[in-house]
């Protein structure tokens, strides 16, 4: 199955008069103990692809750390524990009401009872819900739960392997053949990540990005990713747009940061700080 490069986007100019409120709220569900990066680097993520007010939830054993990280998200802790449960899910999803976009998964970890928060999770929230991570693993044998949103949208960030559990089998040679199949059954845009990541729309139109390189093959990559699908989603771009313009996008971030230090010294962090650079590039 072919599919077509992503142009460089053009992001819309903003009105002189905006505020805050007219560039959408983003909620984000993340972190556990031992992963309180990831849900950092989504929040970077979403504030840097330009959202108005992003809104950060984390366990509660992990809360102080993640505030202490973040200045421009607003943390809030669910809970006391150490990872978010079914305990949490009412407050989680009360939270995800009146937002524009919801980002679940990054950094949660793989307990059974917190796999089994992100499934009924994803069964409630109405919003625009991108999943990442264990957002995409809580899924696995029982993508009931992903058919379930049908008529609201969903975005599923996978790296290969996270797509082969979700399968159930080893992705074959043909990527774009099995990413549109999939895109196509189940209602949802994925984005297959790994060399010339993919994304495949509900519509069966499938993109292939031309930015990106090896430096970006370290821990804390797909978060920023998570969290700049979730950032335009946000402020209403169409969700083809969106999706594609923060493939593309945090590609060129990755380019731009490797041609400053070079492939192996970079770091997930260092595409937020080479963001701007290449959102300029598209108008923003």
């Amino acid at each position: 199955m072919s599919a077509l490069p992503i142009p460089l986007p053009a992001l819309p100019r903003r009105a002189r008069e905006s505020h805050k409120g007219d560039f959408g709220r983003v909620n984000l569900l993340a972190g556990s103990v031992g992963y309180t990066g990831a849900p950092c680097l989504a929040a970077g993520g979403a504030l840097r692809a330009g959202a108005g007010l992003v809104f950060l939830g984390v366990p509660g054993a992990v809360y102080p750390i993640v505030a202490a990280k973040v200045t421009c998200a607003m943390a809030y802790p669910l809970g006391q524990g150490p990872r978010l449960t079914e305990g949490e899910l009412a407050a989680a999803a009360e939270r995800c009401g009146g937002k524009d976009a919801v980002v679940l998964g990054p950094g949660l970890g793989d307990h059974p009872a917190t796999l089994a928060f992100a499934r009924r999770l994803t069964r409630r929230v109405e919003a625009p819900l991108v999943l990442d991570a264990d957002g995409i693993n809580a899924l696995a044998g029982h993508i009931d739960g992903l058919d379930s949103r049908r008529g609201r949208l969903t975005v599923l960030t996978p790296h290969p392997g996270e797509f082969a559990r979700l399968l159930g089998r080893e992705v074959g040679e043909d990527r774009a053949g099995e990413a549109g199949a999939f895109a196509r059954a189940h209602g949802c845009y994925l984005v297959l990540k790994g060399h010339r990541t993919l994304v495949a729309c509900p519509d069966g139109e499938i993109y292939v990005n031309q930015t990106g390189n090896p430096g970006m093959a370290t821990g804390g990559s797909g978060d920023v990713l998570a969290g700049m699908v979730g950032g335009l989603l946000a402020q209403g771009l169409e969700p083809k747009r969106a999706v594609t313009a923060a493939v593309y996008l945090h590609g060129l971030a990755g380019d731009l940061a490797a041609e400053a230090l070079g492939e192996y010294a970079m770091t997930a962090a260092d595409l937020l700080t080479y963001l701007p650079r290449a959102m300029r590039a598209a108008g923003g």
